[in-house]
């Protein structure tokens, strides 16, 4: 389970670049706002109004958020991120819009800027907030409309647009393509592992992502041993097999249908009763729900998280795996995405159970896990960086608190996110991917 550390600081020398190279969204002030309440009031349906009018200001939220927690910053109470947002539905929407809109100014260009931090780089969409909320307000949700806003005005961060541009233009991510595809393709093949490649007709289409293709290599090794292992009828295609969406990401709308689009419509032609998603957290949510949402209607076929799938086949005594060897002592890390969002808790303990591993669990696991606070692509923001680590700070301790020997998780955003944080911090610990240890561990 190595990973070459030349290799993941050319990565990280990737994202400090990248800001060079978006493509300027030039508007003017007025479009800038314009375009952005275009996109509030179309996004603002009943049950956000509800949201809207909820909030009885107790401050839970805050107490739920890392990157508050972690700094006491009131800027960062999750509610406080969607007051333009809310000032925006109480004059244009709400029942009483004729008399705010005599009292509240109208939302500005700069205000639009000043958001900008809030709802990307200090808010990751993890989605514990609202967990909190005695009035149930979902909080991530408005955050992501907030994110649509200011994707539509131009104001996504430089490192976010440069990717989102990148997929949308070339249908790359980092480069990571067809060709890289097939080229790692070919390494494992050489190793003697049959790797079905665009197959006309396949019962699982399995997807990778740009980490797995350019730092974890040894997570597809062990996604095709697990899926050789099991005998399905299965595949990868080159032209659907980026899970991430950085349209999700940024919040801009045509190019996540774009990204969603291309794997829901080589589900369909290959037949595919499956999709599997790969260790990436907000992958499972682009295609479980939002692929849905782009697609016009429900996907004819099943969308797993990896995680999700190896516990079902373990659980189920398709998949056999042995113990791993020695006294291994690990905690767990949650992906918010897959966990909280999507419910995916017990599957991968239940691999973990099977690998006989002794788990202790840190004091904020499962459902009210903190979020590795790299996530909903704040990783890529540069200027985000001391925020990161500080929540890095809060996780690691809890990892130390709990006698654990590593860390393990099954998202990559994740994985690189405690990496670099990790480095900075001199903290030892192994971060291993669940797949990996799958894959490794076969009986």
């Amino acid at each position: 389970m190595s990973v070459d550390m030349n290799m993941f600081q050319g990565f990280l020398q990737q994202i400090k670049g990248l800001a060079d190279m978006a493509q300027a969204t030039d508007f003017s002030d007025e479009e800038r706002v314009s375009r952005a309440k275009a996109v509030f009031a179309a996004k603002l349906d009943t049950p956000k109004a509800v949201d809207m009018e909820s909030c009885v200001h107790c401050g839970l939220c805050a107490e739920a958020c890392h990157f508050y927690v972690t700094t006491e910053d009131a800027r960062y109470t999750p509610i406080h991120k969607l007051d333009l947002l809310k000032r925006f539905y109480r004059r244009e929407k709400g029942a009483f819009g004729w008399f705010y809109r005599m009292t509240t100014p109208d939302i500005t260009a700069q205000e639009l800027e000043q958001w900008q931090e809030l709802v990307y780089d200090s808010c990751t969409e993890c989605g514990r907030c609202g967990i909190v909320c005695p009035m149930g307000i979902d909080i991530a949700s408005m955050v992501n409309v907030m994110r649509q806003g200011l994707a539509e005005a131009g104001l996504i961060p430089a490192e976010l647009r440069a990717v989102m541009q990148e997929q949308g233009g070339r249908g790359t991510v980092f480069g990571a393509g067809p060709d890289m595809l097939k080229a790692l393709v070919e390494e494992i093949r050489a190793e003697g592992l049959d790797v079905p490649l665009d197959k006309e007709k396949a019962d699982i289409l399995v997807l990778s992502s740009t980490l797995d293709i350019q730092l974890y290599k040894d997570v597809l090794r062990s996604t095709v041993k697990v899926m050789n292992q099991l005998g399905v009828n299965w595949t990868i295609h080159t032209c659907a097999f980026e899970g991430a969406n950085f349209g999700m990401l940024s919040g801009y709308e045509q190019v996540q249908k774009m990204a969603s689009e291309r794997i829901t419509q080589e589900a369909i032609k290959c037949g595919a009763k499956t999709v599997i998603v790969p260790e990436c957290g907000h992958a499972y949510p682009a295609m479980r729900w939002e692929g849905a949402n782009e697609h016009g209607g429900p996907l004819p076929f099943e969308v797993l998280a990896v995680s999700e799938f190896l516990g079902r086949e373990i659980g189920s005594g398709r998949l056999q795996v042995k113990a791993l060897s020695g006294d291994k002592v690990v905690t767990y890390h949650d992906p918010c995405k897959v966990g909280r969002h999507g419910g995916v808790l017990d599957e991968p303990r239940t691999v973990l159970k099977a690998l006989g591993v002794d788990l202790r669990e840190m004091d904020s696991h499962g459902t009210m896990n903190y979020c590795c606070g790299g996530g909903a692509g704040v990783f890529l923001i540069n200027r985000a960086s001391e925020l990161r680590q500080k929540v890095f700070e809060l996780k690691s301790q809890q990892v130390d608190d709990t006698g654990a020997g590593a860390l393990v998780t099954s998202c990559g955003s994740c994985r690189i996110n405690f990496m670099g944080a990790a480095a900075k911090a001199n903290w030892q610990k192994p971060i291993h991917s669940l797949m990996e240890l799958v894959g490794e561990n076969l009986a």
